[in-house]
């Protein structure tokens, strides 16, 4: 990549040849088949769930079903993403696609919020108004729903630790997993008692449970949005890091972000008295970025520190 040039180059050395150049064609993990599996059993459980809701007169069955369609909907959005992170970068997307993985789990936890907001109010409408309902189809119904909702999610349980928009899919499928145990419980609890209220009940307490785990995942994918730190790095110890290299006097305009949901990228002005120092020094130190702070895509500037010619953007550093 060609050196940047500016009206205060003359003693400052742009370089850019220290990215670290894997990360553009760092493969993330290949889900696809997990996606089309999840996509095509979720898709016709949400029918299956809703004829028998609707035969059961059951707020909890319909109500999840109503769930599942977003999480269709969710999964479909997370497998998107998935492929355009792969799609290589281009004269007018230099960095490709892969910021749509980030806003495809924020928008996934929306979704996730907005679903079980209507579950909310259906299950209060039917406290306040309870009806009959036939425990031993919900139980049916509902337990087909545990195991499919289970085993997607255990598709998606590797990747749910390292990459935010496969951790929205797996939320996902285990929140509706989740749900549908509450729906096996409400079904047994009615034949048992004859508490209709409990059909409700036991969907309020379950959204309770989705809301406060579906929180830390709108936090975090919005978090990434808008180029925070990740959570992952100490934003003081990589200065501290670059501070202590050899010949640096200063550190200033250090940027961390995530390009995506699974790389994060750096930049920095490195202040070096001594002049530019070898290619080595700048591969050493892209090398550290990687290993320890999980950096992948690191690009370092040179310059000496000339009073007369100071950094033109050093008043924004809060280093």
């Amino acid at each position: 990549m060609p050196p940047q040039h500016s009206s205060h180059d003359h003693h400052h050395d742009h370089s850019h040849h220290d990215h670290a150049h894997a990360g553009h064609h760092h493969a993330p993990a290949n889900y696809n088949l997990a996606f089309i599996v999840g996509l095509i059993l979720n898709s016709g459980f949400v029918l299956t769930e809703f004829i028998f809701g609707l035969q059961a007169h059951s707020v909890a069955l319909i109500a999840d079903a109503g769930h599942n369609l977003s999480d269709v909907l969710g999964l479909l959005l997370a497998w998107v993403a998935s492929l355009l992170l792969q799609r290589k970068p281009s004269a007018r997307y230099t960095y490709g696609w892969r910021k749509f993985s980030i806003l495809a789990a924020f928008l996934n936890s929306i979704f996730l919020l907005v679903a079980t907001g209507a579950i909310i109010w259906e299950a209060i409408q039917r406290l306040m108004n309870p009806g009959e309902v036939q425990g031993s189809i919900v139980i049916g119904v509902a337990a087909i729903g545990v195991a499919i909702n289970t085993a997607t999610a255990l598709m998606f349980m590797s990747g749910s630790k390292g990459d935010l928009n496969i951790k929205a899919a797996f939320q996902h499928m285990a929140a509706d997993a989740l749900v549908s145990v509450g729906v096996v419980f409400a079904g047994i609890g009615i034949l048992a008692t004859k508490w209709l209220w409990l059909d409700p009940a036991i969907s309020l307490a379950i959204s309770c449970l989705i809301i406060f785990g579906t929180w830390g995942l709108l936090k975090d994918s919005f978090h990434l949005a808008i180029d925070g730190v990740p959570s992952h790095i100490d934003e003081r110890s990589v200065r501290n890091y670059l501070c202590e290299c050899p010949g640096v006097t200063q550190v200033h305009d250090l940027h961390i972000w995530s390009m995506s949901t699974v790389e994060t990228a750096l930049t920095a002005h490195l202040v070096i008295p001594s002049g530019h120092p070898d290619d080595g020094f700048l591969a050493d130190v892209r090398q550290e970025l990687l290993e320890h702070f999980q950096i992948r895509h690191a690009t370092i500037q040179i310059e000496v520190g000339d009073a007369d010619r100071a950094c033109a953007v050093e008043h924004q550093c809060h280093g």
